[in-house]
């Protein structure tokens, strides 16, 4: 039964088929040809995962994106950012970095990110006399800083099918957003001096920076506000996602006041799409997960693992390299979604906290999304500095570094992990 499902699986990755289709499609066609399950179970199992409660957060977490960066919050980010670092070697590089984590802390989705801070900052950097190439591979790589900044969409995935509290999920997640946010602004900074991007110094402008930052409060405060509720117990993820989206509103009507019902209706009508393609990837996971339950394969590969490597920080080493490989070749929430119930009970086995696991699994799986062949953020950014992938790949080298720099570090030093 699990061999049809592999192969089904791949013919579909290999056909382009949307990874949601191809979940149903092989985990339907692995039980129609086996005696065993009976089809109805796996209509239940798909079905389950819709009526968790928590999994509310995700939509409202979506629409409050949605409302917050359609309207003049996202030009106001953008000039804080660049406030912060324009006047540094690298600076006009490093507002991308710095605007993916300010962004980050209100979209949780790296897709948004790339392509609204892209087709801004992109041609801009461009026109200054940035090289098209590091403009894509730059934007590319600060997408993922939006993965871990809370809310993030990745992260309450992973409660999913791991357990784990989206609260200390969101908490855990702003260390290693901060660090990849400074270590991106690093190589921005050494990459303008050794070779030779356009400098202009100037004295830092205190007044604008003031108005600037009372301008991108609402939305700075945004990820604060999430915190400080979940962490103290004051509510639940969904009522905080409920609250985001009630506090987003308001900022658009009463603030901002660039709120209009045709702005209202096409963000409900992308978080309600967005919230479609992720509950189907949901689903299909789940029915897929579900069979390699009933086939005992998570158990049967930490056994594996515990027999052959025996080492945990092997185990920790191999468990990189497959999500490295799987980032390369599915999205990153069906890849969270089908490498968590294999990876769980496996740290769980050699003692490793399956929190750490949560920050390696989306840190690692996020390398993917600026990766070829499927990296989502790689292609946008591309198209947008009208550049080719081998170019723009050339360029993210450095990036590619330094990520895997704070990947090893959250992988091998636990104390990282904040509880």
């Amino acid at each position: 039964m699990m061999m049809t499902l592999s192969l089904v699986f791949f013919a579909l990755l290999f056909l382009a088929v949307p990874v949601g289709h191809v979940l149903v499609v092989a985990s339907g066609i692995a039980v129609g040809t086996s005696d065993f399950p009976p089809l109805m179970v796996i209509a239940q199992q798909m079905f389950a995962p819709t009526q968790s409660f928590p999994m509310l957060a995700l939509p409202f977490f979506i629409l409050a994106g949605s409302l917050m960066m359609s309207g003049e919050l996202g030009q106001n980010l953008i000039g804080f950012a660049t406030s912060l670092v324009q006047r540094y070697r690298g600076g006009l590089g490093s507002v991308s970095v710095v605007g993916s984590a300010v962004f980050g802390g209100v979209s949780g989705s790296a897709v948004a990110d790339a392509t609204a801070l892209g087709s801004m900052l992109i041609p801009w950097q461009q026109k200054e006399g940035y090289p098209a190439g590091f403009t894509a591979a730059n934007n590319a790589a600060s997408a993922m800083i939006a993965v871990l900044i809370p809310p993030s969409i990745p992260l309450i995935l992973y409660s999913l099918v791991s357990g784990e509290s989206i609260s200390s999920l969101f908490f855990a997640g702003v260390l290693p957003g901060l660090m990849l946010t400074a270590v991106f602004v690093l190589v921005c900074n050494l990459s303008a001096r050794f070779r030779g991007f356009p400098y202009q110094p100037a004295a830092f402008d205190w007044p604008r920076f003031r108005r600037l930052f009372w301008q991108a409060l609402p939305a700075l405060a945004l990820p604060v506000m999430i915190l400080v509720l979940l962490r103290f117990g004051i509510a639940t993820p969904t009522e905080v996602s409920v609250l985001a989206t009630l506090y987003a509103l308001a900022m658009g009507v009463f603030v901002y006041r660039d709120m209009s019902w045709a702005r209202f209706r096409v963000a409900v009508s992308s978080a309600g799409v967005s919230t479609g393609v992720v509950m189907l990837v949901i689903m299909g996971s789940s029915a897929v997960g579900w069979l390699a339950t009933y086939a005992q394969i998570p158990q049967s590969f930490a056994a594996w693992c515990v027999e052959t490597l025996q080492d945990p920080w092997l185990i920790i080493l191999a468990m990189n390299g497959i999500m490295l490989v799987v980032g390369m070749f599915i999205d990153l929430p069906a890849a969270i979604l089908l490498l968590g119930p294999i990876f769980v009970p496996l740290a769980q086995t050699i003692g490793l906290d399956t929190l750490q696991l949560g920050l390696m699994m989306v840190l690692n799986l996020s390398i993917g999304l600026f990766t070829p062949p499927v990296g989502t953020t790689l292609f946008i950014s591309s198209t947008i500095a009208r550049v080719s992938i081998i170019t723009a790949s050339r360029e993210l080298i450095p990036f590619y570094l330094a990520t895997l720099l704070i990947l090893g570090l959250f992988s091998y030093v636990p104390y990282l992990t904040l509880h």
